[in-house]
């Protein structure tokens, strides 16, 4: 028992966190960016056309051109809460946190009410380890907007980080009545009742997260943990080559695989 929580945690933070900008392939089409820049041919100082036409770039990965179009929209409207903000998303997939930061601050500051930007600025502190900012960011959020599921699991997050277990649940249930369609509240709340041996109601969480989403290498990995608690090595090898399959590198999987299939071979 002992060995098996004491893998689980390091998972968590591979589940992610919800996107400032929710993943949207079309906006990021080659179609749809190619219409965007007949929008500023044809309007060329209209920093809401970079703008749109930036995040175009960030949803198709294009991290470099995006960065030039928020700058350009920053260089024609210096007051543009949302450039910054956007522009901020950008240095943080770049692993600029720091600058991330700075123009997630600078959103504020022009729109102190500009929970996207609060909520952003949140995750890049706790991505930086810098939990006390990043929980008066988010515990902003929830006094003023208690509907924002974001910062209800993103505040989830430092909790389990931090060994709070039941208050993590706590603020994961929340996030998941506020927004029961997301995997990721799930995949973070089971891991926190795996963290609580309630095993039971691990694999409940972990169940809906991969039916929510089938890629998750982290739910299917600690739904193969929970499984094992339970007593069922052979589902949690299913689980476990799930895992794998997904990712590679998932270590809780190969650890968990390598002792379910040493305890096939001693029975």
């Amino acid at each position: 028992m002992l060995v098996l929580t004491a893998l689980v945690l390091g998972s968590c933070q591979a589940g992610g966190i919800y996107s400032d900008v929710p993943i949207d392939r079309a906006v990021g089409s080659a179609a749809n960016i190619e219409s965007l820049t007949a929008v500023i041919e044809a309007n060329p100082r209209d920093p809401d056309a970079y703008n749109t036409r930036g995040i175009a770039y960030g949803q198709a990965g294009k991290l470099n051109q995006s960065l030039e179009d928020f700058n350009t929209a920053l260089q024609l409207d210096p007051r543009s809460h949302q450039a910054y903000a956007n522009r901020a998303l950008v240095y943080r997939r770049m692993g600029e946190l720091q600058l991330a930061v700075t123009d997630y601050t600078r959103a504020i500051n022009i729109k102190p009410d500009y929970d996207a930007a609060l909520v952003g600025r949140g995750n890049t502190y706790r991505l930086a380890g810098q939990y006390g900012p990043a929980l008066a960011d988010f515990n902003a959020v929830i006094a003023r907007n208690s509907g924002d599921a974001r910062a209800f699991y993103n505040r989830g997050l430092i909790f389990q980080s931090q060994n709070q277990h039941m208050r993590a649940v706590e603020d994961f249930a929340t996030a998941i009545g506020l927004n029961p369609n997301a995997s990721a509240p799930y995949t973070a709340r089971g891991i926190s009742y795996l963290k609580i041996n309630d095993p039971n109601a691990a694999f409940a969480d972990l169940s809906m997260a991969v039916n929510l989403d089938k890629g998750s290498s982290v739910a299917w990995a600690n739904r193969g943990v929970a499984l094992e608690l339970l007593g069922k090595p052979t589902d949690a090898r299913r689980n476990y080559n799930r895992a794998i399959n997904l990712d590679n590198s998932n270590d809780l999987a190969r650890e968990g695989l390598a002792r379910v299939n040493k305890g096939a071979r001693t029975l």
